[in-house]
């Protein structure tokens, strides 16, 4: 069993992907090509903002934020503890210091009350300057937008949102990636919306931001590639990868309204014997992953070993917090004990979950956990 069915997507969408793939290589044009722009265009209209700009990773999706902001030594960035570290790796490497806060124990999305006493830490200890507060839409799940926005302008911060999961979700009707005063997302292929490699965007409704982005992309670019007027990065989105993503992101909805039928499935038989997802009010998640909560750490790793005996994979978002993490061990910490953090580590779980999950093979998921 896939874990997430990728084949049978592209088997959907076959014809569609393989002419534009063949379109691709007969204009020979690779980087940069009208796909790209096409793509661009199409996915701003369908977040709702003005400009989306293509870029070569969710990671280079962030980095090019935390440039165009100046975001960098002395600067304090506040994410979450539960997050991939690619979500404050950039600003690291710009020299910024990530000022992790622990997670809500219902969404488990950056907890706006831990925040807000890191926030208040980081002023006091008076070594650091606030500058970001990063949203995680953690696998798939809206953070809760309307606290995070009353902490940021109270406290002068940019609220940049880190959609990477959250393609097609969205938070009292507006899409994510249009939820922070600018925002990234992956389009790695296990995501919701996912190209065959890597690949990314930022999502601005400035178009000053626009521009600046579009140049940091290309080395820093003037009116040329050539023409270098600041440091930038090459971080350009592929016209391939562009050219399939076109095909997928027509179907987003079609496949967004599928993953709501199947959680309610999972939902209705695991409610009682695990802590399954629960979605916000006027909330719908992508659910780019289905994670259960299992009692302890213990219990956890033996049913991911006996579902993996009757050949059901599983996977887990994410073993580590990331304030215990080496890199990480000189950063600013504060009073926070990160328990909920910790309790989700030890206890989550995915398992198999795509648009594409038929019936039958979740059955056999569902009958398999009522086994262990």
């Amino acid at each position: 069993m896939e874990f997430i069915d990728l084949k049978a997507q592209y088997h959907a969408l076959k014809q569609e992907i393989d002419d534009n793939i063949s379109q691709v290589l007969e204009n020979a044009d690779f980087i940069l090509g009208k796909e790209v722009a096409a793509f661009e265009e199409k996915l701003a209209a369908y977040v709702g903002v003005k400009y989306a700009v293509g870029c070569a990773s969710g990671t280079d999706a962030l980095q090019l934020i935390y440039m165009a902001y100046g975001i960098g030594r002395g600067d304090a960035v506040f994410c979450p503890d539960m997050t991939f570290v690619a979500s404050v790796e950039p600003a690291f490497m710009l020299g910024a210091e990530p000022v992790f806060c622990d997670i809500d124990p219902v969404s488990y999305n950056i907890c706006p009350d831990s925040l807000e006493r890191q926030i208040k830490a980081v002023r006091a200890a008076g070594r650091l300057k606030p500058r970001a507060i990063v949203a995680v839409d953690f696998i798939g799940n809206p953070a809760d937008y309307d606290r995070l926005r009353e902490i940021a302008d109270r406290y002068g911060l940019l609220l940049i949102e880190d959609a990477a999961q959250g393609m097609g979700a969205s938070y009292h009707g507006k899409k994510c990636g249009a939820l922070g005063d600018i925002a990234a997302t992956s389009f790695f292929p296990s995501k919701p919306l996912g190209c065959y490699g890597d690949g990314g965007a930022v999502f601005t409704d400035s178009g000053e931001m626009n521009e600046l982005l579009k140049s940091l992309r290309v080395h820093g670019k003037g009116s040329s590639k050539y023409d270098n007027v600041r440091v930038g990065l090459n971080a350009r989105l592929d016209t391939l990868q562009a050219a399939v993503m076109l095909p997928k992101l027509a179907r987003l909805e079609e496949e967004i309204a599928k993953r709501q039928e199947i959680a309610a499935r999972y939902d209705e038989a695991l409610k009682d014997r695990f802590v399954i997802p629960r979605i916000g009010e006027h909330t719908v998640s992508s659910y780019a992953q289905y994670a259960l909560l299992a009692k302890d750490r213990k219990r956890r790793d033996e049913i991911r070993e006996k579902l993996q005996e009757k050949g059901i994979p599983t996977i887990v978002y994410y073993p580590n917090p990331m304030h215990g993490m080496k890199v990480f061990a000189d950063c600013f910490r504060g009073e926070e004990t990160f328990e909920n953090t910790i309790s989700y580590a030890d206890r989550t779980f995915s398992i198999p979950f795509s648009a594409y999950l038929t019936k039958e093979d979740q059955e056999r998921v569902i009958e398999a956990l009522f086994s262990v």
